[in-house]
């Protein structure tokens, strides 16, 4: 009993995809095991942790695949040469051996296979998910850009010393020093926020490709400004509680929220804040499409 013809460039497409699935996983597995062990359990670095949203980042990307399966099957097969050149130099990066290139490796390999395979066609399909896992992976680009945060540093103390002198308190600030009844705190440059800012600019693109929103172009650049403020903002405030808590002896709570589980919950609070603010934006956009409506049906009438 023969194959039918039709059903065999189908299950050929299957076993090709099986493949390079199994290939990724073999040589990708590992990498995304120690990704996650970091980010988990904290034992790589700092600058690793500025890419922990991809635990959630990661399956997310996932899933958009296996959504897209159907559409990519249907795709014709088609190289773009710039495919060859990305999968060559993806499999330079992850043979120097060292952690940084070849985790670097892995979403210039994924974009090299999606060219390589389906084109330019391909590429846009899976575009999305090959940002988060580029968003995800992590790089030097926390470490290089640290030099830079000074005036972002300088402002987060300024305006977390205003706060505090609004309370009463006996505060002094230089630069990006904050002194609180003489005891001094330092606004580092990995506590002027960039991770969280990270964090949220991460989620809120989930979120707006969640509710497919991303393609609106109003909503997802008010989102995005919504996040960075909002970022900023509960940065402020987390160092001004850092500032007072050390300034007055409160060591257990300036330890809790700096090092232990009270920072976490902060920034779930923060990611809350950006979740409403977004049901806000609906809210509205839906009240004015429902006072247009009944504009249009009076005018009818």
């Amino acid at each position: 009993m023969g194959i039918s013809p039709s059903l065999s460039p189908v299950s050929h497409k299957n076993r090709q995809s099986w493949l390079i699935i199994g290939f990724l996983a073999v040589i990708y597995g590992p990498v995304i095991f120690h990704w996650y062990d970091g980010w988990l359990n904290k034992s790589i670095g700092i600058e690793h942790e500025y890419f922990s949203h991809g635990l959630i980042g990661l399956p997310y990307a996932a899933y958009i695949v296996w959504q897209n399966r159907k559409k990519w099957q249907r795709l014709e097969d088609r190289s773009h040469p710039l495919g060859a050149f990305l999968l060559t130099l993806g499999a330079i990066f992850y043979l120097l051996g060292s952690s940084l290139w070849v985790s670097m490796s892995f979403p210039i390999i994924l974009a090299g296979i999606c060219l390589w395979l389906k084109g330019k066609e391909g590429f846009k399909l899976q575009g999305f998910p090959l940002l988060l896992t580029a968003l995800a992976t992590p790089n030097p680009i926390p470490y290089l850009i640290t030099p830079y945060t000074l005036p972002l540093q300088v402002f987060i103390a300024a305006c977390s010393g205003f706060i505090l002198q609004q309370a009463g308190l006996d505060v002094s600030v230089d630069g990006i020093y904050i002194a609180v009844e003489g005891r001094m705190v330092e606004v580092a440059p990995y506590c002027a926020g960039l991770k969280m800012l990270f964090t949220s600019l991460y989620v809120t693109l989930l979120l707006l490709h969640w509710t497919n929103t991303i393609e609106n172009g109003r909503k997802t650049r008010f989102m995005l400004l919504s996040a960075f403020g909002i970022s900023i903002g509960a940065n402020i405030i987390r160092n001004a509680l850092l500032a007072w808590f050390h300034g007055t002896g409160q060591d257990e709570n300036f330890k809790l929220l700096h090092d232990g589980w009270g920072g976490d919950l902060y920034s779930v609070f923060m990611l809350l804040l950006i979740l409403l603010v977004f049901q806000i934006m609906q809210y509205r956009e839906a009240v004015k499409k429902q006072s247009l409506a009944q504009e249009e049906s009076n005018q009818d009438d």
